[in-house]
């Protein structure tokens, strides 16, 4: 399985990450650096499944 990522792919995993991490800072109202450090991590990994998943539905 050969996956090939573009540009447009990771933009969409920017824009993806961005807007998980935004709903999770309003949806969890944290206060410590470490819960939105975790946050961060969290809507990245998110957002790189979605992307990879899309692409192997449609390869």
């Amino acid at each position: 399985m050969n996956l090939h990522l573009s540009n447009a792919d990771v933009v969409l995993m920017i824009a993806l990450a961005l807007g998980i991490a935004l709903l999770l800072a309003f949806r969890l109202r944290t206060a410590s650096w470490r819960a939105v450090l975790i946050e961060a991590v969290a809507a990245n990994a998110a957002a790189i499944a979605a992307v990879v998943a899309l692409e192997i539905l449609f390869a």
